[in-house]
């Protein structure tokens, strides 16, 4: 049993197109039992040094043990940046969950991602940034893929709040090979929204089966920690529980 003197830290780590407000049902639900919450901004400029950043956030900002969680490409930072710190569990929601050398393409290659198509152009608005490295550009969804594909089961007004707000990735963020996974040493957890558009069920599930994780499912889109916050919470809850 966790009681209040010994509850670890959860810290919650976004993905593209998303930013920290994207985990506001889970942290209020989780501050309201009495968990100190922290949600880092995700740079989504690159995997060696988003997940660097975090590593670096974890050491500065946190102290006795961690409960690391990510979403989507927040997966694949957490799986590099988790043995940063105390992190004693893992948890992955809608995330991707990469091998030594794996890259995010290369996870979604051959799947039936609504992101998987010839012409990236018919799916992203792409825009250049100052500082980027030679070929990366930032990356947008379309508000259509935002309504019918990304977070089909929230309601059109968040929506279209999730398709003005977007946090951009880089186009060098999904190409970058990972490193040693956290999840080879650290016990997992994963939730999969079953109507996930972005990263089909089938990959989510091969994923989790492959890091050993405790799994669960909602019937849910990429974003169900928005649509279906509980899930996550009580995933979260049962790693705590472990710790």
């Amino acid at each position: 049993m966790t009681d209040a003197a010994t509850k670890p830290t959860i810290v919650l780590v976004h993905g593209a197109w998303a930013d920290g407000s994207s985990w506001d049902a889970v942290t209020r639900t989780l501050q309201s039992q009495g968990f100190e919450v922290l949600v880092p901004p995700n740079l989504l400029r690159g995997l060696s040094d988003d997940s660097a950043y975090v590593a670096s956030f974890l050491a500065q900002r946190t102290s006795g043990p961690v409960v690391l969680v990510g979403h989507s490409y927040g997966g694949a930072v957490i799986t590099n940046a988790g043995t940063a710190g105390d992190v004693r569990a893992l948890v992955y929601v809608n995330a991707f969950m990469p091998d030594e050398g794996e890259t995010v393409v290369q996870l979604l290659d051959a799947s039936t991602s609504a992101l998987g198509v010839a012409d990236p152009t018919t799916i992203f608005d792409i825009a250049g940034y100052p500082g980027a490295p030679e070929g990366a550009a930032e990356v947008f969804l379309k508000p259509e893929v935002v309504h019918a594909s990304f977070a089909q089961d929230l309601d059109e007004a968040t929506r279209w709040t999730i398709a003005a707000s977007q946090r951009p990735a880089s186009l060098v963020a999904n190409v970058t090979p990972s490193g040693p996974p956290a999840w080879r040493s650290i016990p997992s957890w994963a939730v999969i929204g079953t109507d996930d558009l972005v990263i089909p069920v089938d990959v989510l599930r091969r994923m989790a089966e492959r890091a050993g994780s405790t799994v669960s499912e909602v019937g849910a889109s990429h974003v169900s920690m928005v649509s279906h916050p509980e899930t996550t919470v009580d995933a979260i809850l049962a790693a705590v529980a472990t710790v």
